[in-house]
């Protein structure tokens, strides 16, 4: 069985057929999901959701979401893991992190408000002593400044670089720290050659696998800019993708798919602990 360490399966994408979905999911052997949240308004979402699936969730503010929010969520943040805590579904303070990509979160301001929000949501889950799940985009170095600095005194971290795209520095920084790094569907480009030769050349230890559903969709599922513009529409990325993810990388690191699997389940127990007794 698969596990996808990071799924979004609360978006307006799938409301029409979540069911069919889980379904399909569930009958491509990924028996378990994990959820994360973006925002104070979809936390009873996703941790609904999860309940409902059998699934996993996390709550936190990504930094997309991070221009709308105020100090008062931080504080709902941390009542909320307070009230939370006891739910064994309940497994990680995330979706957080860093964004210099997105042009309306680079001026200096709001690079600002980013990392005081995901400082003060890596204080919440030292306080709360849960995992991270982190958002890594042209951000790794600011991101590994501030786990340093709130893990200092010995605190060892635990938790996923999502969707990481850094140097192999970088991700051995991130691994030194006790977190793992996310492979999804970025990995299956040919072009992607950094990344490729990552999820070459890392500790199989450190690699978990995720699908970032409904986004990051695999090269099979892809439309060019071309073929949009054409209106076609782009694909949805689905959890049932993570076997054939797997198998991309597997292929990278010549190893038979069991095996890819049998670690991948291993690490996304280590980086996520409560997720152990759910599946």
């Amino acid at each position: 069985m698969w596990i996808d360490s990071h799924a979004h399966l609360d978006a307006p994408e799938f409301s029409a057929d979540r069911a069919h979905v889980l379904a399909q999911t569930r009958a491509a052997a990924v028996a378990h999901c994990f959820i994360p949240a973006v925002e104070r308004a979809n936390w009873e979402a996703v941790r609904t959701l999860a309940h409902a699936q059998g699934d996993s969730y996390g709550l936190g503010i990504h930094p997309l979401y991070v221009p709308q929010a105020d100090e008062s969520d931080l504080q709902a943040l941390d009542a909320a893991l307070t009230a939370h805590y006891s739910d064994p579904r309940l497994v990680a303070v995330g979706e957080i992190g860093l964004d210099f990509f997105v042009p309306k979160l680079c001026s200096q301001a709001m690079r600002e408000k980013q990392e005081l929000f995901y400082r003060a949501q890596l204080e919440l889950a030292r306080k709360h002593d849960l995992p991270v799940v982190l958002h890594v985009r042209r951000s790794a170095d600011r991101l590994l400044k501030y786990l340093r600095a709130v893990g200092q005194g010995g605190y060892r971290w635990r938790g996923i670089a999502h969707a990481f795209n850094g140097s192999g520095a970088q991700a051995q920084s991130f691994v030194n720290l006790g977190l793992k790094l996310g492979f999804g569907g970025a990995v299956t480009f040919e072009r992607a050659l950094q990344l490729r030769r990552l999820a070459q050349s890392l500790p199989l230890d450190a690699l978990v696998l995720e699908t970032d559903a409904p986004d990051i969709p695999p090269h099979w599922l892809y439309r060019t800019a071309a073929e949009r513009a054409q209106g076609l529409a782009q694909r949805r990325n689905t959890p049932d993708q993570v076997p054939h993810i797997a198998q991309v990388v597997a292929g990278l690191r010549a190893l038979e798919l069991e095996q890819l699997r049998s670690a991948a389940w291993r690490n996304t127990l280590d980086a996520l602990p409560k997720i152990a007794a759910l599946v």
